[in-house]
C-alpha cells in the first residue's frame, strides 16, 4: 500500500472533491482480539481494535525505572502489662499464720568472671566428649575404609593371579592346537629364541668336531620342528577354510540393516537375501557328516531341485554327480568310500553360490568384482611373487617411498628368517585406536601409522618399557595421549601400564602431577619421535597441524 491514497468524496447532488489520505503505519504489531471463521466459505474475521497510536512519554534525558514493591515492614516491640496485686500484715485485730512461710538466707555471691569462668569449664567438657565421638568417628571410618581397601586389594590380586593363570592356559592351549595366524607366529617366534639358546649354549660349551656334530643334530631338530608346525598348519588352514566359508554364507544371508532416526536398527530381508539364506541352509545340510541316509537323499533330492532352476555345465555336473552319489548309497557303498564324491559335490554347489548369476547378493560381497575392467584399479606388482594384487595386500608403513613385497611374502619371508612375533604389537595399536576413536575429535594420524611404526617407537624410543614403572610386559602396555587436549601422535605420547594409563587420563596439570626431570625426559623422547617421522614426507601436515594447535593452547 503507498503512503497516501486519494479518496473521492460526494459533497452535494452533483459534485464531488478529492481527499488526500495519509496512511500512517502502527510501529507495533496488532494484537489478536479473537474473532470467528466461517466454515462454508474458510474467511476468517477478526475482531476490530484501536489503531491510535499510544502516546510517547517525553524524553527527559534521565533513564527511569519502576518498580512495584510487595516488601511488609514488620516491628516487634515488646509490652509489659499492668498486674495489681495486694499484701497483708499482721497488725492490731489481724492475725496472719506464717506457717507455710520460707525462710530465705542470702547465699555466695557469684561474680560475672566466675560466672563467665564456669560457663568455660563447662563448654570444654562438652567440647571434649564431642571431640571423643567424632575422633571415634573417624577412626571408624578409617578402619572401614582400610577394610574395603584390603579386601579390593586381594580381590585385585585374586583378578590378576586368575588372568595370569587363564593367560598362561591360554598360551599354552594356543601353542599346543595353533589355529590363526598369530598362534603360528608366536611358534615360529618361539622356535627362534630356542634356536639362539642352543646355539649360545654350543658355542659356549663345545669346540671343534663336537661342536659341528652338535650343530647338525640342532638343524635336525630344528628341521622336525617346523615339519611339525607345517602339520598344524594345513590342519588348520582346512579348519580355517570351512569356517571362513561358513562366515562368507552367512554374510550373504544377512538382512538389510539401518539406522532410524530415532537410533534404533531397521532390518529388512528382500528377494536376494532369502535366496542366499535358501542357499547357505543347503550347503550347511550337505556338508554335514555322520546323517542317515534317508536325511541325506532328502538333502541331495533339494539340492538337485535347486540347481535344476538354472541348465548350465556346471548345474548338470552337480546333478549327475547327485545321481551318482544316490545310486551308490542304494548299493550300500560304505560312507568312507563316498568322501571324495561328497567333497567334489560341496565344491561344485560352493562355486554354484558364488555365481552372481545363481546368487545376486553375493556380487556385494565378492572380493573380485563381476566386471573385469575394475580389476585394472588399485593394483601392484610384487616383485617377490611375481603376482599382481589388490593394493590392500601389500603392507606400507608409515616411512616406506614403493611399494615393496606382498603380504604373503612378507610371512614367508619372516618364518623363514626373521621369525619375529609382531601380535602384541598390533594389539598396541588396535587398543590405541580403540580410545582414539572414543575421542570422537576427527585423530588420523593413529589411522595413519602401522605396526611396524609402533614397533620403531616402542623398541628404539620408549625401550619396551613403561616411562613410570619400567613394566616391560608388553600384554599389560598401552600406549595413551600425553597431553589429552590435543589428537595423539608421536611426540604427543606416553607408553604407560593399564593402571598407570587410567589415572594418568585422569590428571588437569601434569606440571602438578609429576616432576620436572620426568617431564623433560618425556619431552626428549617426543623430540626423537618427531626427528624420525618428519623424514616422511605425509607426516609432515600432521607436524604442522600439531605445531600450531599447541601455540594455540
Amino acid at each position: 500500500m503507498p503512503d497516501g491514497i486519494t479518496v473521492r468524496v460526494q459533497t452535494d447532488s452533483d459534485s464531488f472533491r478529492d481527499v488526500v489520505v495519509k496512511i500512517e503505519r502502527p510501529a507495533y504489531h496488532k494484537p489478536f482480539l479473537g474473532g470467528f471463521k466461517n466454515r462454508i466459505t474458510g474467511v476468517e474475521f477478526h475482531n476490530a481494535g484501536s489503531q491510535t497510536i499510544p502516546k510517547k512519554r517525553p524524553d527527559k534525558g534521565i533513564q527511569l525505572f519502576c518498580r512495584a514493591t510487595q516488601t511488609v515492614f514488620e516491628k516487634n516491640k515488646p509490652q509489659q502489662t499492668k498486674n495489681t496485686t495486694s499484701t497483708q500484715m499482721t497488725k492490731t485485730g489481724l492475725y496472719v499464720s506464717n506457717m507455710t512461710d520460707k525462710l530465705i538466707s542470702p547465699g555466695k555471691y557469684l561474680t560475672a568472671e566466675e560466672y563467665h569462668k564456669r560457663r568455660l569449664e563447662a563448654v570444654i567438657v562438652l567440647q571434649t566428649y564431642f571431640r571423643r565421638w567424632h575422633a571415634m568417628n573417624v577412626v571408624q571410618n578409617l578402619r572401614e575404609e582400610k577394610r574395603l581397601r584390603l579386601v579390593w586389594e586381594a580381590q585385585e590380586e585374586i583378578r590378576r593371579k586368575k588372568e595370569k593363570e587363564e593367560k598362561l592356559r591360554r598360551e599354552q592351549e594356543r601353542r599346543l592346537n595353533p589355529k590363526t595366524r598369530e598362534d603360528f607366529e608366536r611358534l615360529y617366534h618361539a622356535l627362534e629364541l630356542w634356536r639362539q639358546e642352543e646355539t649360545e649354549r654350543i658355542n659356549r660349551t663345545l669346540t671343534g668336531a663336537e661342536r659341528k656334530a652338535a650343530f647338525c643334530g640342532l638343524l635336525e631338530q630344528e628341521a622336525q620342528l617346523i615339519a611339525s608346525i607345517g602339520r598344524h598348519k594345513l590342519n588348520a588352514d582346512e579348519e580355517n577354510q570351512q569356517k571362513a566359508i561358513l562366515h562368507f554364507l552367512d554374510k550373504c544371508a544377512q538382512p538389510r540393516r539401518w539406522k532410524a532416526y530415532h537410533g534404533k536398527i531397521t532390518e529388512m530381508d528382500t528377494q536376494y537375501t532369502l535366496r542366499a539364506r535358501e542357499l547357505f541352509e543347503i550347503y550347511r545340510s550337505i556338508s554335514m557328516n555322520d546323517i542317515p541316509k534317508d536325511e541325506r537323499t532328502d538333502v541331495l533330492l533339494t539340492l538337485r531341485h535347486t540347481v535344476k532352476e538354472h541348465e548350465c555345465k556346471l548345474t548338470k555336473e552337480i546333478v549327475e554327480l547327485i545321481d551318482m552319489e544316490v545310486d551308490l548309497m542304494s548299493r550300500e557303498v560304505k560312507e568312507c568310500n563316498l568322501e571324495g564324491l561328497r567333497k567334489r559335490i560341496c565344491t561344485l554347489f560352493l562355486q554354484y553360490i558364488k555365481t552372481p548369476k545363481f546368487n545376486p547378493e553375493v556380487a556385494r560381497i565378492l572380493k573380485v568384482p563381476p566386471d573385469p575392467l575394475k580389476l585394472y584399479k588399485n593394483v601392484n606388482f610384487c616383485h617377490s611373487c611375481e603376482n599382481y594384487l589388490p593394493s590392500t595386500e601389500f603392507p606400507v608403513p608409515a616411512n616406506s617411498c614403493t611399494i615393496g613385497r606382498c603380504r604373503l611374502c612378507c610371512k614367508l619371508d619372516n618364518e623363514a628368517w626373521r621369525r619375529e612375533a609382531s601380535l602384541k604389537y598390533r594389539l598396541i595399536l588396535e587398543n590405541l585406536r580403540k580410545s582414539e576413536a572414543d575421542y570422537q575429535d576427527d585423530a588420523k594420524i593413529v589411522f595413519f601409522i602401522q605396526h611396524q611404526d609402533l614397533q620403531y617407537m616402542v623398541e628404539n624410543i620408549w625401550g619396551c618399557q613403561s616411562a613410570l614403572s619400567a613394566c616391560s610386559n608388553f600384554y599389560d602396555l598401552v600406549m595413551v595421549r600425553w597431553d589429552k587436549q590435543r589428537e595423539w601422535s608421536p611426540w604427543n605420547t606416553i607408553l604407560l601400564t593399564k593402571d598407570e594409563a587410567d589415572a594418568h587420563l585422569k590428571l588437569r596439570n601434569l606440571q602438578e602431577a609429576y616432576e620436572a626431570a620426568f617431564i623433560h625426559r618425556i619431552k626428549h623422547k617426543h623430540i626423537q619421535a618427531k626427528n624420525y617421522f618428519a623424514q616422511i614426507p605425509a607426516m609432515t601436515s600432521f607436524l604442522h597441524r600439531s605445531d600450531n594447535q599447541a601455540n594455540a593452547n
